[in-house]
This record gives structure tokens, sequence and C-alpha cells, in this order.
């Protein structure tokens, strides 16, 4: 999984979401607070429920003031007060989505086990919905074969077990035992609910970002290129279900659960897509390509001289070009078009210059369309094979548009 700054992509359907959180005594306790606003936030509904060694480390009452609703503690598992509201079923009919985040090593085993002595071990074992577990303990507990073998159990059993991230732990040491960031959490959780599996069983190559041709070692040609679109293109086909690897040049975008291949130059991005093509069901050539690079290299840093600095340029390889002369039956290829003029000219002479079946174009010149911006307005235009298809405009967040771009190929399918 790659590492980076990542801006989560909120989808539009997680309002009235409910999720019900399970905290066991980590000291990762303490990072539930920022995750349960940033799920209120999205518009989710959050309940909690805390173990007694939780509720030492992070204030019920912040969380409960945070959600806008009590927090769930093992004294309410045979209280009186809740009459028939048996807490553990009533909690599980409720909740759309349970993730048990940080989960000790004894929550793991008690959850493997089905031990239902306490609330969250009794929830854990009632609730029926799909379940996240996010481990976080000493890296020695974690490599614990029998840690290992409990995780694999629940795997088994149909849950997620996200892998602890790897850094400095609370305990002194270093190594994989962190909790993950509340990105990570908010995006697995995303994929858990979201609404529309319709790419379930699909493989996605998707190429995103720039591409840097260098000069020499510390300069380079390249183009003002994010790598958003299709880091949101990457997310959405996986919340609904794709597995999708991610072939990316310079960037500092990252999608949690997606591989990605890190190239640099258009020359390295094409070799990485030959390699994945063949296990692909979909490729969308989303990635901000550089046409020209340096005709020579230069292996040291070139001076500043009294005579203007002339470089001779020569053609990079074109990827979809290449991708379209060697597609397997049944592979859909999707190009991208970034223009400033003739947009819907351009875009269908790409369509049958490259052998594409959908070309997604805007006019980078406008200001809510054009690079390293949050929005994008796209035109889709479609190979003669799928004359009837309508030419949909669609505009908004990236997010927006990469889920109308889904929306499209679910239909070709």
């Amino acid at each position: 999984m790659c590492r980076g700054i990542h801006r989560t992509m909120t989808p539009k359907w997680t309002s009235g979401k409910k999720i019900l959180l399970g905290i066991s005594g980590g000291i990762a306790a303490y990072k539930t607070a920022e995750l349960v606003r940033a799920w209120v936030k999205s518009g989710c509904d959050v309940e909690i429920i805390m173990t007694e060694t939780a509720a030492k480390l992070v204030s019920p009452l912040t969380l409960s003031t945070l959600s806008k609703r009590r927090v769930w503690r093992d004294a309410d598992f045979t209280s009186d007060e809740n009459g028939w509201r048996i807490p553990h079923i009533t909690l599980s009919d409720w909740a759309d989505v349970m993730v048990l985040a940080p989960c000790t090593a004894n929550v793991l085993r008690m959850a493997a086990s089905g031990d239902a002595s306490t609330l969250l071990g009794a929830t854990i074992l009632a609730c029926a919905r799909p379940k996240i577990f996010f481990p976080a303990m000493n890296e020695r507990m974690w490599a614990n074969p029998a840690t290992k073998k409990n995780a694999r159990t629940l795997e088994e059993y149909g849950c997620v077990v996200v892998d602890p991230d790897s850094g400095d732990l609370a305990c002194g040491t270093a190594g994989k035992g962190r909790l993950p960031s509340t990105d990570e959490i908010l995006d697995e959780t995303w994929a858990a609910l979201c609404p529309t599996k319709d790419m379930e069983g699909k493989n996605f190559l998707i190429t995103a970002g720039p591409t840097h041709e260098y000069i020499d070692p510390v300069r380079f040609i390249s183009n003002p290129s994010s790598g958003r679109m299709g880091y949101a293109l990457a997310a959405e086909a996986r919340f609904r279900g794709a597995r999708v690897v991610l072939v990316t040049g310079p960037s500092n975008e990252r999608v949690p659960g997606v591989r990605a291949v890190k190239v640099t130059s258009a020359r390295d991005m094409l070799k990485a897509c030959l390699e994945e093509q063949a296990g692909a069901d979909v490729i969308i050539k989303a990635a901000a390509v550089g046409d020209y690079r340096p005709k020579e290299y230069s292996t040291q840093k070139i001076k500043r001289a009294d005579s203007p600095l002339v470089l001779e340029l020569e053609q990079n390889p074109d990827i979809a070009l290449e991708l379209s002369k060697r597609r397997l039956p049944g592979q859909i290829l999707v190009g991208f078009a970034a223009e400033t003029e003739n947009v819907e000219e351009n875009a269908i002479k790409k369509i049958s210059s490259k052998g594409l079946d959908m070309v997604v174009a805007n006019d980078v010149s406008e200001s809510d369309a054009g690079f390293a911006v949050g929005t994008n307005r796209a035109r889709v235009y479609f190979a003669p094979k799928w004359a009837s298809a309508p030419s949909p405009v669609i505009f908004g967040t990236k997010q927006d548009v990469a889920s109308g771009i889904l929306d499209i190929l679910a239909r070709l399918f």
C-alpha cells in the first residue's frame, strides 16, 4: 500500500449510514475521537461500545459529545434500566457496519473464539453486518502465531482484518503495530458501506498523475497534474468492489487498499502498464503523460551559460495506442483528453486513432476543470460500437466525476 498525503474522498451516499464502533483498551483509543468526528461530519450516525480499559484511555463523555449519543459499556450488558432492549442485539441489528478500532490482541482472540462474556464480545458475535477489525498492539504481539491465527480465523468468517501500520509504538519500540490513520479507517468503512457493488469481480488498471522527463539530475519536463482524477477513479472502483492496480506518476496522493505501482517517466509507465495489462478487465488512462522527452540526458547538472540552452525533444511512446494493440477480448479501454480547443473533434479523433472504447474529455483552460483543481467538467464520447450510448456531461468534484464514469462503465458491462 502506498503512503503519502491522502485527502479522504467522502462519497455522496454516506449520509444516514449507521456505524457501530467498538473501542478496546489499546493506547490508540485516544485517536477514536477524531474518527468519530469525521464520521459524524460525513453525515453518519455513530454508536459506540467501549471496554472498561478503553474508558480509562479516552473519556466516554468526549465520545458521547462528538457522537451525540450515549456510550455503551459493560455495565449496560445486564442493566435493568435497558428493559427488553438487549444492547448487544439492538446495537447489532441497528448497524450497517461494525468497526473495531483499536482492536487489541485480546479482543481479536475473543472475536475469533466467539467469546460473549462482555458487551463488546457479545455484540461482535451477534452482528451479521460487515465487520472491520483494526488491530493495534506491540509488534511482537502482532507477529505472534496465536494472533495471526486469530486474524486468519476472522477473515475465514468473512470479516475484514486490516494490517497495522509500521512506525514508533507507545511502548517505546518501533515496528508493525500502529493503528492506521483516520483516513485509512474512513476508506475501509466507505468500501464496506458502498451501496453499489457493480464492479465486484472486475479488475481495473488505472493510470494517474504526471510523468517527469529528466533533462539532467535536477531538472525535468512535466505538467501541473496532481493525479487527483486518477486517484478518485481508483477509490471509486475500490468502493464498488473492484480490484484495482494504480500505475502512478510522481504524486503525493494515495488510495488505501489499492496496489500502487510508482513510476517516473512515460517509458516507465508504459512498461508497468504492459506488465499489468493481462489481468485487467478495464483500463483507464487518466494520467497526464508527457508526449515528449529530451533526446539527450545529461548525467551532470547543466550549468548556466550566457548562451541559450537548446533542447532537442523526441516523442514518448503512445501508451494508449500500445495497450490498444495488445488488448484482450472483452477488455474495455478508456482514455482521457485534456484539451484547450476543439474538444469534441479531438476526443472523437482520439477514439479512432487509438482504438479506445470511450474518451473522457475536458477543456483544461476552464477554471473549474483544469489541472490541480478540486473539480472537473467532462464530456464522455464513445466508439461507434457504443453509438447508442449518450454523451453525458459530468460536473462536480473529481469524486463525483469518477462516480459518473463508473456508472457509465457499469452500463457498458
